[in-house]
């Protein structure tokens, strides 16, 4: 809703208020601006999840008090004031202070708190993904949060993306990742998803595999 000059607050608790009539799928609501989550969080019925705050003292003071007081989940992104830490021991470390932050200082619970591991681009750093990689597997083991990112953030400037995105997924999740903002229309990948939920068991028998398998063919014939 961040369009220029107009009032964003307005705006997006009508987007939240008329989505809302037409689905009740649960909403991110994301925008750089207090005032407009404010509005947002008012506006919408049920838990929200926030989109989000970085370890920046200034934003978790301004932010932080209106998700506890909504009850809404926040995700928290593993930078600081001083950018994007380089390696998976540095954002790991900023993840401790968040948590520290989040749940210790301000009381949300930890079920609440959605950490995003910052996925950034392999065509500019061969070793972007496995830091992220390494990130998502220590914070599973330090704290178990849920986890989310930008998969399509891997394979930006190279061809073939969604062949890159699919292919981190599918890693990803067995590192420890639980969800992630992805094109959802895709097949390459969701099958991607799916096949990762069976082969690491999460989809005993290969029950939902087959399920998809068997809608599938029923929509081409």
């Amino acid at each position: 809703m961040g369009v220029p000059l107009t009032d964003e607050a307005e705006l997006l608790a009508g987007a939240v208020r008329l989505v809302q009539e037409h689905t009740d799928l649960p909403l991110c609501i994301d925008s750089s601006v207090v005032e407009a989550l404010e509005a947002g969080l008012a506006a919408y019925e049920g838990k929200a999840l926030v989109n989000s705050v970085t370890c920046e003292e200034d934003r978790l003071e301004r932010v932080l008090p209106l998700v506890k007081e909504h009850g809404a989940a926040i995700i928290c992104l593993v930078n600081d004031e001083t950018g994007i830490p380089a390696t998976a021991e540095d954002r790991l470390e900023v993840c401790k202070r968040l948590v520290d932050a989040v749940h210790g200082r301000y009381e949300i619970p930890l079920e609440d708190i959605v950490v995003d591991p910052l996925a950034m681009t392999v065509g500019a750093d061969p070793q972007a993904v496995l830091t992220t990689l390494e990130t998502i597997r220590l914070i599973r083991d330090e704290f178990g949060l849920n986890m989310t990112l930008g998969a399509s953030n891997v394979s930006f400037g190279l061809p073939s993306r969604h062949a890159l995105g699919a292919g981190f997924l599918a890693v990803a999740s067995y590192a420890g990742l639980t969800s992630a903002i992805m094109d959802a229309r895709n097949s390459q990948t969701v099958d991607a998803c799916r096949a990762a939920d069976l082969l690491f068991a999460r989809d005993e028998w290969a029950m939902n595999w087959i399920a998809a398998h068997r809608q599938a063919e029923a929509a081409r014939a």
